[in-house]
């Protein structure tokens, strides 16, 4: 079964109605100058983001399997949140806390996912989508990691509501940051990993399979380059990552797929191929610079 993925939180485990419900016009009276700013993004587009990027889950089991011990030091401090004092730095932040949740879920380090959670909780109800987030159910869920698919599946559903709830509202700029935060934070602990352990392929790969989704990113961002100061300074960031990533050749070859049975079952089987050609001088590069722009997020 091809895992689902998606960009966003493992905290997204609860859903709520679509209805219109009394938190809107909070939200309406919430908005600051990081909010309604700039282009409405369809969610066709968004969604087209979110089935791209590895999901937190996704790359927390990659770095499970490569051997490396949990190191709680990787990750942006629960109580950072105190710090976050408006929309862009609590939808990014949100996003980066998300992906940390996943990566505590995966190691089953049960005290520091709560600590994440609350954490979530808080930036979720300041941003007024706190409707979205069940703390017990959540709990609950995210001290079993046995059905992956299943929990990716859920996550995406809830991100989907989250993001029709802001396009409502005309806020997709922070569907935009809480992609982005949340991808940036895998990166960050990706390529933390994978400098402790410089000849891992597989990590190394998964780092330069990053330029497709950079790419996105920076048109994503690109919308409201003339309109949001904050999300005009992240594309400047990022553009510089994307200097590194230009070295980065990926290769993509096509095969017809074929099918085969699984557990009795028939399902196509992919056959293309995808190479990577990037060097160890070159995901240090991309850690550093990716380290530095998450860094300067979470400060």
């Amino acid at each position: 079964m091809k895992v689902v993925k998606t960009a966003f939180l493992l905290a997204l485990l609860t859903a709520c109605g679509s209805g219109k419900n009394t938190d809107e016009q909070a939200m309406l009276n919430s908005i600051d100058s990081a909010g309604n700013k700039g282009p409405h993004i369809s969610e066709a587009v968004i969604d087209d983001l979110l089935q791209e990027i590895p999901s937190p889950l996704e790359i927390s089991v990659l770095l499970k399997e490569s051997g490396k011990k949990y190191n709680v030091d990787y990750l942006n401090s629960a109580d950072n949140i105190a710090r976050y004092n408006n929309n862009f730095q609590k939808a990014m932040n949100l996003g980066i806390y998300g992906t940390d949740l996943g990566y505590t879920n995966i190691y089953e380090k049960n005290t520091d996912g709560i600590k994440y959670m609350t954490s979530i909780k808080g930036l979720a109800d300041d941003l007024n989508i706190g409707q979205f987030f069940d703390l017990e159910t959540i709990s609950r869920l995210a001290t079993n990691s046995k059905n992956l698919d299943s929990l990716l599946l859920i996550t995406t559903q809830n991100f989907n509501n989250i993001n029709h709830y802001f396009q409502t509202q005309n806020r997709s700029n922070l569907s935009v940051l809480l992609l982005t935060g949340g991808w940036l934070e895998a990166m960050h602990i990706t390529c933390s990993v994978a400098a402790s352990d410089p000849k891992n392929k597989e990590l190394n790969e998964k780092i330069g399979e990053q330029k497709i989704i950079l790419e996105k990113v920076l048109k994503l961002l690109s919308f409201y380059k003339d309109t949001d100061a904050h999300m005009a300074s992240l594309l400047t960031d990022l553009q510089g990552l994307e200097e590194v990533y230009k070295k980065v050749n990926i290769t993509y070859t096509y095969k017809e797929s074929s099918f085969v049975v699984v557990d009795g079952v028939m399902v196509i089987k992919d056959n293309s191929t995808t190479t990577v050609d990037i060097t160890p001088e070159q995901v240090a590069e991309i850690k550093n610079i990716s380290t530095s722009i998450r860094n300067k997020i979470i400060s």
